[in-house]
């Protein structure tokens, strides 16, 4: 191919992309309100989720909307329906993401959204898809054509869905009244970067708080635990403290499902072993890139030799529940 239909050819991408941009205009109506609307009024959290292309959209909008004020985490569908769908509350709003709106594993994990009583907003391209139908709120992202020249690769779709998410930022910074000096108080240099260079010993939980069983006990005790604690884990160690595994509720409803008997065997026998962690020492920030890349919400901090001092989430770092002084030369 010649420089000049390579030239053309992304030119002719950058078209179709804008106007797909250009052609959400008169979509957005009072749908969107009604959308921004419900996440303004949440008490808790916008908990974005979706697949493949659309999840890494999903994962850009979560950056956005923490960057200007309004909390908001990541769930992966496959990760939720075996075990994750433990962070979401009925305080929550769920923002699901699907250009077709028949990705089986998110429309799976909607439908148990929908026994939690969160408010499910959709961003689809089809008004008459599943996601569509099971969502409080449909966000049509539609285009006309994807710029890949097969039209299969996601494209436009993905401009489209990412212009969108934008478009509800921007929306909840004027319903907020989010100012210059709030903005500096969520990065470097503000509150949440101060926050970010301090360390994860500064945060974490630590003693009777940590979800944790012995290795010998049996499954039910572990079980009985993950109940009291009622963080959807236990830790295993063994008697003088060292960090053995973890053990989850998505673990445990897997194993139910095999008829495993959890009076007879022992926590360690169904654990997964060598679990996650990290230091104390280690920065917040250094602890998010860590979470984000791994695709994880909780981590057990340890010493040396695995010594189990405490677990970490990320509600934790960004200081949900409370604020977190820290003095800094």
């Amino acid at each position: 191919m010649t420089d000049d239909k390579l030239v053309a050819s992304a030119r002719e991408v950058l078209k179709i992309e804008a106007e797909s941009i250009l052609n959400l205009i008169d979509k957005v109506g009072v749908s969107f309100a009604r959308a921004v609307n419900m996440i303004y009024a949440s008490p808790g959290r916008v908990i974005i989720t979706g697949i493949g292309k659309s999840g890494l959209v999903g994962k850009k909008i979560v950056a956005t909307l923490t960057s200007t004020g309004t909390q908001a985490i990541f769930l992966h569908p496959v990760e939720g329906i075996h075990g994750d769908m433990g962070i979401v509350t009925k305080d929550d709003v769920i923002l699901a993401i699907s250009n077709s709106g028949e990705t089986a594993e998110l429309n799976l994990l909607i439908s148990a959204v929908h026994r939690t009583g969160a408010p499910i907003i959709a961003l689809t391209g089809c008004l008459a898809s599943s996601l569509a139908r099971n969502a409080d709120v449909t966000i049509d992202v539609g285009v006309e054509k994807e710029a890949c020249p097969f039209g299969l690769a996601p494209t436009s779709s993905t401009t489209a869905v990412l212009a969108m998410g934008d478009a509800l930022a921007v929306a909840l910074i004027e319903k907020r009244e989010f100012k210059e000096s709030d903005f500096y108080r969520f990065h470097p240099g503000g509150n949440l970067g101060l926050r970010l260079r301090a360390k994860v010993a500064d945060v974490m939980i630590v003693g009777k708080h940590i979800p944790r069983v012995v290795a010998g006990a049996t499954a039910l005790a572990a079980i009985a635990e993950i109940d009291a604690k009622n963080k959807g884990f236990v830790l295993v160690t063994d008697a003088q403290n060292h960090l053995l595994g973890i053990l989850t509720d998505g673990d445990i409803r897997r194993m139910i499902s095999k008829k495993v008997d959890f009076n007879v065997r022992r926590v360690e026998e169904l654990m997964t072993p060598s679990p996650k962690t990290i230091g104390g020492g280690a920065s917040l920030a250094a602890t998010i890139e860590f979470m984000q890349r791994e695709e994880i919400t909780t981590l057990a901090v340890v010493a040396e030799q695995d010594e189990l001092r405490g677990y970490i989430h990320l509600h934790d770092i960004l200081g949900r529940g409370g604020s977190l002084k820290i003095s800094l030369p």
